[in-house]
């Protein structure tokens, strides 16, 4: 009788591993710690009383609820598995940024190392939810090559989210990874602001560093002839601008150097040193300063020294730049310089017009 018991117990165990392996499942062991591993379809038709009974699954049905006292079920997620739920990150506009902003990962002290991370990225406080992707934009989905890790996204000093909307308040939360079914939720949120863009010029016209209301006119008085005379008053410009790419100042003219409407004749403008010339007229950069940002600085042919000048006549000419960047309380100036020869015409009506035109590329 004890024999035939014991073959009888050992079918029954036999039975009943070979039914769990095709996802039915009659009744669970009562053992203190029970735990069913990669459960990934089937039914659950009752749960057991295990103290921490668990199941790690992707899909099926648990029909009852066990009494476990810290049982649980996410489908899914193996949440007994799950990674840290990352902290808020930092994020910030340190800057007048109007297309990007900085994050920080915030990563927590215990989180190995191969650990990846997602953003979040919201512009209307999470009614639509959209990804910082691998290359840093922001994109509608989130996928694989969009977790990175901690040193990926720039670890302690951060790295820009870029292609942002002006003037527009962005709210992001991060979540983390660490291998297979290990996903954590959204962790806080941080938010930060781009602002507007913005491009202020101005000009004036003095022999010294001040502000001056228009009209602007530059006078030479009397040229003597076979002399290089200097335009006593400067023009002055003042540039800032938030652009990404910088800003620049140009400068055209009406008649191509300085006219005489009375004898139909002009003072060339041209690119040279007056000295060698027998007439001719153009400008020539005096000063740059900035208070960050940039720097400010004269293009060729209007950086030379002594008496060397550029062309100034109907096509738009770049004078200054502020080096491809965004540039803060920029200030230059330029002077005027003319020759007349002696075959120049005698009049008192010589003049031309100029136009200066401030632009930034954002």
């Amino acid at each position: 009788m004890k024999k035939t018991s014991t073959k009888n117990i050992f079918k029954k165990l036999t039975s009943v591993i070979l039914t769990l392996q095709f996802g039915v499942f009659l009744t669970l062991p009562t053992s203190t710690n029970y735990i069913l591993r990669s459960f990934e379809f089937g039914g659950g038709g009752d749960s057991s009383s295990s103290t921490n009974y668990s199941i790690e699954s992707i899909l099926g049905e648990d029909a009852a609820q066990g009494s476990s006292t810290n049982y649980s079920l996410n489908s899914g997620l193996a949440f007994v598995q799950q990674s840290h739920v990352p902290p808020a990150p930092t994020f910030v506009n340190s800057a007048s940024w109007y297309n990007k902003l900085k994050i920080t990962i915030n990563q927590d002290d215990t989180a190995p190392t191969d650990t990846t991370y997602a953003i979040a990225i919201s512009d209307d406080n999470w009614v639509t939810t959209e990804w910082v992707q691998s290359d840093n934009t922001v994109g509608a989905t989130l996928g694989i090559e969009d977790f990175q890790t901690y040193t990926n996204w720039g670890g302690a000093s951060g790295e820009f989210v870029t292609g942002l909307t002006a003037n527009t308040t962005y709210k992001v939360k991060v979540k983390s990874r660490q291998g297979n079914y290990t996903e954590s939720p959204l962790g806080p949120e941080a938010s930060a602001a781009t602002v507007s863009v913005s491009l202020t010029f101005d000009i004036d016209v003095s022999s010294s560093d001040t502000e001056t209301a228009s009209p602007y006119s530059v006078a030479f008085g009397d040229l003597t002839v076979g002399s290089i005379s200097t335009a006593t008053n400067k023009v002055w410009i003042d540039i800032d601008t938030n652009a990404e790419a910088g800003g620049y100042i140009y400068i055209s003219d009406v008649n191509t150097g300085l006219k005489s409407s009375v004898h139909n004749y002009t003072i060339s403008s041209l690119t040279a040193d007056l000295t060698g010339q027998n007439e001719g007229f153009g400008i020539q950069s005096s000063t740059v300063a900035q208070s960050s940002g940039g720097p400010l600085a004269a293009v060729s042919p209007y950086d030379g020294a002594s008496e060397n000048v550029g062309i100034v006549d109907t096509t738009v000419r770049e004078l200054y730049s502020t080096s491809s960047s965004p540039i803060t309380a920029g200030r230059g100036s330029f002077t005027l310089k003319t020759k007349a020869s002696n075959t120049t015409p005698a009049a008192d009506d010589y003049a031309d017009t100029l136009t200066v035109i401030a632009s930034g590329t954002f």
